[in-house]
């Protein structure tokens, strides 16, 4: 029972129609089906991504059938879940690009293979097999007000932006995947309510069975600006060792505890409850680094940001290169550390580089040889 409390608990925001109903089914016994889905709108895993995966690998220790579906369909008509603007449509080619290495991914926490191993689904096994006809008629079973009520719609028609079709008819295709799948729970982020809702309607209007509805809460920060890609600030799990502990340090004080508790495997028992914001981010930091590398990784990582951030020296392993011109702006552009030579003038003028630890005031400013030029605390190479 203990186990059961903690699966419908931990990093969960609400359980529809109720928790106390879902507990009666999983006290029964009872072995259920669910789902997480994912569009691949872009290559990479992401520390918000991690929460469902955890909450799926918990069901899955639990003896549960877990799938995780990856939306190649959905995904080229875009999810306007939180946007104020219409999502840009993707081609099937950037879809299944973007999915490639999912599997291998995804696999860092939930298991593929072994004993209950975990099922990957691609949604356009249904969705590109249905006729316009049949879905005309299972669109019957939903009405522009239930759709157009949605405050994003709502926002959008007032300020007088374009809503078009397809966003309009998103819900009915993500809602569909449950009925397609036949599954008993799904499982996603409270800005996935709407969707997840929409198929638990239609599971009931359709199949006349009752689907469970999980959301888990979104990490955000003091402002309410959820971490993830659209915001700017996702963090790849895949990422090295030593930038995904910086990028963890670098996060904003106030979602420590809630990473804590969603995104890591640590026995709730054992996450800090208190202490300074700086040692209780390390802590994550490492937790994090190690559950996708190890703990020989998380330990290097560690100490790389204690050297070369808050003691201000500079990493042993710069990587060296060769340049053309010897102004900063064009070197921060030749060695990648900006983008561009806009982007260089404005770090610059927000003093964000340093050349030999000291900083640069001047966009003019011309390197020597085996100058070792920073951007911010993670971003180092040298001038041969």
């Amino acid at each position: 029972m203990d186990k059961i409390d903690e699966l419908l608990t931990r990093g969960v925001d609400k359980i529809y129609p109720t928790k106390e109903a879902l507990k009666k089914v999983l006290s029964s016994g009872k072995k259920i089906r669910l789902y997480t889905g994912i569009d691949p709108t872009g290559s990479e895993i992401h520390i918000g991504h991690t929460a469902w995966m955890w909450k799926l690998r918990a069901f899955q220790d639990a003896g549960h059938e877990v799938i995780v579906l990856i939306g190649d369909f959905t995904g080229m008509i875009g999810d306007p879940s939180g946007k104020s603007d219409t999502r840009k449509p993707l081609t099937r080619e950037q879809v299944l690009e973007n999915a490639k290495s999912y599997k291998q991914q995804i696999g860092k926490i939930i298991r593929f293979d072994g004993e209950n191993a975990a099922q990957i689904k691609f949604n356009s096994e249904w969705h590109s097999k249905m006729s316009l006809l049949e879905m005309a008629r299972l669109m019957h079973h939903l009405t522009i007000a239930q759709v157009i009520e949605r405050d994003m719609f709502q926002n959008r028609l007032k300020e007088g932006k374009d809503l078009f079709m397809s966003e309009f008819f998103y819900p009915f295709f993500q809602g569909y995947d449950s009925v397609a799948m036949d599954v008993d729970l799904e499982v996603g982020g409270s800005d996935q309510m709407f969707n997840m809702m929409t198929g638990r309607d239609l599971m009931k209007k359709i199949n006349g069975k009752e689907k469970f509805v999980m959301t888990l809460k979104l990490i955000t920060d003091s402002s309410g600006n959820k971490i993830g890609k659209t915001e700017g600030n996702a963090i790849a799990i895949t990422g090295k060792p030593e930038a995904l502990f910086g990028q963890i340090m670098s996060l904003p004080d106030e979602v420590i505890s809630a990473i804590f508790e969603s995104c890591t495997n640590l026995p709730l028992d054992q996450i800090p409850s208190g202490g300074h914001p700086m040692e209780l981010k390390k802590k994550l930091a490492w937790q994090i680094v190690s559950q996708y590398n190890d703990e020989m990784s998380a330990d290097n990582a560690q100490k790389h940001f204690e050297t070369t951030v808050q003691a201000g020296e500079l990493p042993s392993d710069v990587s060296q290169i060769s340049v053309k011109s010897p102004n900063i702006v064009d070197v921060l552009v030749e060695s990648g550390l900006a983008p561009s030579k806009s982007e260089a003038k404005r770090l610059i003028d927000q003093k964000g580089v340093k050349v030999n630890n000291e900083t640069v005031t001047s966009i003019s400013y011309l390197l020597t040889p085996d100058s070792i030029v920073s951007v911010g605390s993670r971003k180092f190479v040298k001038i041969k």
